[in-house]
């Protein structure tokens, strides 16, 4: 029986906040599947535990919406992979919930910021050592939230369309040079992440959790949350070589969320 990933062993990724949720789910898969990973983040407790369980991996010290951060990050992923095949945009924020009338534009731009200058950033860095190893895969984490719009998110759903727009521009520039460029939209990811979202929009909106979380449920087909585990296979099957052909996609692992 073949490896449910063939072309995965010995490639080269970088994933972007890579020690905890989804992107820990994304390099454990990976490396799980014998390719070599250099990771970053800006959690040192979700670092260091990284690290101590995959002692071959690369870690960075790193924020996607500094330059500098992003210079040094492909600098050492360069010395310790020695070129790159891969790379997972996958470092992202929350960003704040509340009336745009009432919003700090701080706080808007911090999360275009973090969820699309950064992607643009290691993106500009990756492409000329994709191009140096003769093509790859660059896979950006939007949103539903890119497809739908979201009500009291606009830093958020901003941000997320404009990785579709990344994702849909580059893979047209890119492929010539055989780089493959895709979209993963995440719905519901059980996690902190999305309690954080729920009890903030049920604290926005005066409701339960518990009755503000039902109401996402509902909007939901399979009325189910989805666990990070799903967003990472969906990625190892676009890096490999069953995913050769799909490029410029944006691929919703999500239960089937209707609306937001």
């Amino acid at each position: 029986m073949e490896k449910p990933y063939q072309g995965i062993e010995g490639q080269r990724v970088v994933v972007t906040a890579g020690a905890s949720g989804i992107g820990r789910a994304i390099a454990d898969m990976l490396i799980g599947q014998g390719a070599r990973v250099h990771i970053c983040d800006v959690e040192d407790r979700f670092m260091e535990e990284f690290a101590a369980a995959h002692a071959q991996a690369g870690v960075t010290r790193a924020d996607v919406s500094s330059g500098a951060d992003v210079d040094r990050l492909f600098d050492e992923a360069a010395g310790g992979l020695g070129g790159l095949d891969a790379l997972v945009n996958n470092a992202g924020v929350s960003g704040p919930t509340g009336k745009i009338e009432e919003l700090d534009p701080a706080d808007w731009r911090r999360c275009i910021d973090v969820d699309l200058t950064g992607s643009f950033l290691c993106a500009r860095k990756a492409v000329p050592m994709l191009k140096s190893a003769g093509g790859g895969s660059i896979v950006n984490l939007s949103s539903v939230a890119g497809k739908y719009g979201y009500p009291f998110r606009t830093p958020y759903a901003s941000a997320k369309y404009g990785v579709i727009g990344l994702t849909e521009t580059l893979a047209k520039e890119l492929g010539p040079s055989e780089i493959r460029v895709n979209a993963i939209l995440p719905g519901l990811v059980k996690g902190p992440r999305i309690e954080a979202v729920i009890r903030a929009r049920a604290e926005e909106t005066g409701q339960t959790y518990e009755e503000t979380e039902a109401k996402y449920l509902e909007k939901v087909s399979m009325r189910r949350m989805v666990d990070a585990r799903d967003i990472a296979s969906m990625i190892l099957f676009l890096l490999s070589d069953a995913g050769r052909n799909v490029s410029g996609q944006s691929i919703a692992v999500d239960a089937n969320v209707e609306t937001l």
